[in-house]
Order: structure tokens, then sequence, then C-alpha cells
């Protein structure tokens, strides 16, 4: 199934933006949290519905966080996170900041709740190939952990 059409299975079962990225990234490393997508659920509609910063852009941050953070006393955040949470924050502002306005989600929606419809599937598919694109380029490969080749 290509993203977009899990982003739309997703979008339909009433996940919210940021809890469908989690779930994309949970299910290319081959796992499930509902506690960690529960969780997401705080970030939605630009943190909790308040049309604050899109949560889109909050919840591909923490996916980013998901492959290149620390979980455990034993792990170490990997170096190259803060650098990669920079490169998507600034292409988000360049790619839908320019498009829309700004970057929170009332913006984005501009104030139009058909514009949820219209407008977030493809900010969240494009967000989420940006995130995979980033990954990639840090030596992120499908899993958890970074390519040492």
């Amino acid at each position: 199934m290509s993203e977009m059409a899990r982003i739309a299975q997703l979008n339909m079962q009433g996940f919210h933006c940021s809890q469908i990225l989690l779930i994309l990234g949970l299910e290319r490393q081959g796992k499930s949290n509902p506690d960690l997508i529960r969780a997401m659920t705080g970030l939605a509609g630009g943190l909790g519905f308040e049309g604050k910063i899109c949560g889109t852009l909050t919840g591909a941050v923490c996916l980013l966080g998901l492959y290149a953070g620390r979980g455990e006393v034993e792990e170490q955040e990997n170096h190259r996170l803060n650098i990669m949470i920079q490169e998507l924050v600034v292409w988000f502002e360049e790619r839908f900041g320019k498009d829309y306005g700004g970057i929170d989600c009332r913006i984005i929606l501009n104030e139009d709740p058909w514009n949820r419809m219209l407008r977030c599937p493809n900010v969240v598919t494009e967000t989420y190939l940006k995130v995979m694109e980033i990954l990639e380029d840090n030596g992120f490969v499908t899993g958890s952990e970074p390519d040492e080749a």
C-alpha cells in the first residue's frame, strides 16, 4: 500500500496527523505502540486543537526522535538529531509556510474546516516522505538503527 493510501486509510479510521506519522514510522520498524499513538493526540490540531503549530510538523519531529532519540539509560541520542530537526523545520517553513502564510494549524486551514480534508493529506504525505529522506540521508535505513557502513 502506498503512503498516500495508508494515510487516507488511517485518516478515515479517525487518526490525526501527528498520530498518522508515528503509526507509519512504527510500522516501518515492524512495531506498534498504542501508548505512544495515544500520547500523540496532544499534538493534533495544533497542540490540542488550539490551532497552534501544525501537528504534522510536531509529529514529524517526534518521528525523527523515534529513530534518532534516546529511549533508555544505556542509549545515546544520535548526534545528528537536532540537525535533522532543523532541516525538517526549515523545509516545512519553506514548503508550507510560504504557501499558506505560516505553519500554525489554523493558518494552514485558513479557518476553514474543509481544508482539513483538502490540505492536510498532502501536508502529511509530503512531510512523511521528507522525514524518510532526511533519515536515509543521515544513515538510517528501515529499522531504528543508523547504518554504520
